[in-house]
């Protein structure tokens, strides 16, 4: 492999770093809003959500990345390769992290809930006070092992031409005939991004340790 080839595999790695990471911000957010209106069994709203969520959860990501880049600008709507890979890992991961969230809120002890509610504390308040510390703290291990599985999937987004880590490897490969070295670097890249998660996630634990030692 030339310097040439080892630039087009980190160019590759920066891509996948900074899609997964765009794809986690903003999957995060509305993964939690989707769990929150279904504990809270909003009518109608809360069965529409259920339904939205099991049929992402059941779709792969490559069958959704190709239905939206090939179907969106059949109804006027223009989307390029990156943003049609944005939209699909954040429709994924949003499901699958709804999930997650959907189920340490199941576990949250709703009495706690009523206590705080029954001082004069308003739902939003109650939520962000009480609710949110906890769940986070019981989500974290599955939204970490979400996060590493979306970053594990971006080799799919090479269908539309985003040119990932992956894509980068196949294409020296195929140009040099000896695929071995770039999927070797490829494998090489992986390992730090999927491990740096899982540092993140060890280092909150501790502080969360921490801090419940010194209350």
């Amino acid at each position: 492999m030339t310097g040439g080839d080892i630039l087009a595999m980190l160019g590759g790695a920066v891509v996948t770093v900074t899609l997964s990471l765009v794809g986690i911000l903003i999957g995060l957010p509305i993964g939690l809003g989707l769990a929150v209106l279904r504990w809270a069994d909003v009518p109608v709203i809360a069965r529409i959500v259920a339904v939205y969520v099991s049929i992402l959860r059941a779709t792969p990501l490559v069958t959704l990345l190709l239905l939206l880049f090939f179907a969106l600008p059949n109804i006027g709507i223009a989307i390029g390769p990156i943003s049609a890979a944005i939209l699909a890992l954040v429709m994924n991961t949003a499901a699958f992290n709804c999930e997650v969230w959907r189920a340490s809120l199941m576990n949250f002890p709703r009495d706690q809930y009523e206590a705080a509610q029954s001082v004069g504390m308003t739902a939003a308040l109650r939520f962000r006070r009480i609710v949110l510390p906890q769940i986070a703290r019981a989500s974290l291990p599955g939204l970490v092992n979400e996060m590493s599985l979306l970053i594990k999937v971006t080799p799919v987004l090479a269908v539309v031409g985003v040119v990932d880590i992956t894509r980068a490897a196949v294409r020296i490969g195929a140009e040099t005939y000896d695929p071995l070295p770039p999927f070797l670097v490829a494998v090489a890249l992986y390992a730090p991004i999927v491990f740096a998660l899982v540092s993140l996630q060890r280092w909150i634990e501790r502080r969360q340790l921490m801090a419940e030692a010194a209350a």
